[in-house]
Order: C-alpha cells, then sequence, then structure tokens
C-alpha cells in the first residue's frame, strides 16, 4: 500500500466551513458579543487551538466568516443602474442570513478603536469598492459613499428592528441610489 501525501487532520475548507457555520450560528443565537472562540470551538468540536493557528483573533475569525458569506459580487457589465441594483440586492441577501449583520456590526464596532481595522477595509472591502469602481465608472470616493449607504442602511434597519430590510424598500433604496448616480455620470 503506498503511504499517503494527505496531512493528518480534516481537510482545510471542511474545518474552514464548519467554523464558519458555527460562528454565524453562535452569533445570531447568542449575539456578537458572547459568541467567544470557546463556544464556537465547542459548537464544531474543533481544537481551540485549530482555531487561533487559522485565525489569531474573534475579530480575524469573523472577518474571515463574512468574507466567505459575502463571497464575490455578481457579474456586472449590463449597464451601470442595473450593475448599481445587483450589488445592492446582493448585500440586502448577505445581510439577512442569521447572523451575519450581527456578526458585521459587531467586528465592525470592534474595529472601530483598533489600530489593526485595516483587515476589514482589505479583505472585506476592498475586493467590491474595486469591482464597483469599474463597473460604476465612479471615483474611489463616490463608490465607498455608496458602499457606506447602503450597508449602512441595511445593518441600521437589522440593529433596529432585527429583520431585514423588506423588498420594497431595498428596491426604493435602489432606485434612490440610481436618481443619485444619474447626476454623477457625465
Amino acid at each position: 500500500m503506498a503511504p499517503s501525501t494527505r496531512p493528518p487532520g480534516r481537510p482545510r475548507s471542511s474545518v474552514d466551513a464548519e467554523v464558519f457555520a458555527a460562528t454565524l450560528a453562535t452569533i445570531h443565537e447568542l449575539g456578537y458579543t458572547r459568541a467567544t472562540v470557546d463556544r464556537i470551538a465547542a459548537a464544531t468540536g474543533i481544537a481551540k487551538t485549530t482555531i487561533y493557528r487559522r485565525w489569531p483573533s474573534k475579530g480575524a475569525l469573523v472577518t474571515a466568516c463574512l468574507v466567505d458569506t459575502f463571497g464575490p459580487l455578481p457579474p456586472a457589465g449590463r449597464d451601470r443602474a442595473q450593475d448599481l441594483a445587483a450589488a445592492i440586492r446582493f448585500g440586502a441577501r448577505r445581510i439577512a442570513e442569521p447572523g451575519v449583520a450581527a456578526a458585521f456590526a459587531g467586528v465592525f464596532t470592534d474595529a472601530i478603536g483598533d489600530p489593526e481595522r485595516e483587515i476589514l477595509s482589505t479583505q472585506l472591502q476592498d475586493p467590491y469598492r474595486k469591482v464597483l469602481i469599474e463597473s460604476l465608472g465612479l471615483s474611489e470616493q463616490r463608490v465607498l459613499f455608496f458602499i457606506d449607504v447602503v450597508i449602512g442602511t441595511l445593518l441600521h434597519r437589522m440593529g433596529m428592528t432585527g429583520e431585514p430590510m423588506v423588498e420594497s424598500d431595498v428596491e426604493a433604496l435602489i432606485v434612490m441610489l440610481q436618481r443619485e448616480l444619474e447626476g454623477w455620470l457625465p
């Protein structure tokens, strides 16, 4: 029998998927503050040391979880108004998933006073910022404004009501921002 070339233990992608699912479930159930790495490890049966080897802090774990949850933006290239609408609907769907809004708000709040908050912008925001600059043909400042308005509005609704924004309000947000977009174009 030939020796195995696979390292011992579970495949990394399997561990990541288990930890990310447990992270969102724990945050959804207990809230961001009480969702500790100890509790996430216990929920998965994966050693806390294994989690800390992959993610050096709870913030890094939650950010990686959010990056995985959000994934790439839907394909762009139709036209600016449709690309903007698709991006807003995409954000609304992701933030409505159980645990995502609380995870996002918690890690964001923790990052405000943390000099290492750059992880949020480089890992979570930058991929979307770059795609939107290209697809919308706007300056970085304007794209950041759109991201702030959309994500801030969606998270505010979840924070205030505990419920995701209803579809008719998402559509109203789209119309409002499409009008603004038209005013910025040459």
